[in-house]
C-alpha cells in the first residue's frame, strides 16, 4: 500500500525535532527534513520578492489611505 500524502510538522525546538524523528523512524516511515523553504520557490520569484523588499526599505512605495485613493491608483471609475 502506498500513499501520496504529505505530513508537515513544525517543531519549535531540538527536543521536539528529536522526538518526531524517533517516532517516524519507529513507524518505518520515509521522511526528509528541510531547513529552508526558499528551495521550494523558483529563484526568479524569490529574487523579485527580495527586490520589492529592498524598494520598500528604500521608501519606494505608494500608500493608499482610503477607497477613493485606491480607485484612483487602480484607475477605476
Amino acid at each position: 500500500m502506498s500513499s501520496e500524502s504529505i505530513f508537515i510538522a513544525h517543531p519549535t525546538n531540538a527536543d521536539e525535532l528529536s522526538a518526531l524523528k524517533a517516532m517516524v523512524r519507529a513507524l518505518k516511515i520515509k521522511f526528509e527534513i528541510r531547513s529552508s523553504y526558499d528551495k521550494e520557490y523558483d529563484s526568479e520569484f524569490v529574487s523579485k520578492i527580495n527586490e520589492s523588499k529592498q524598494q520598500y526599505n528604500n521608501g519606494d512605495f505608494t500608500t493608499v489611505n482610503n477607497e477613493e485613493e485606491l480607485k484612483s491608483f487602480l484607475d477605476i471609475d
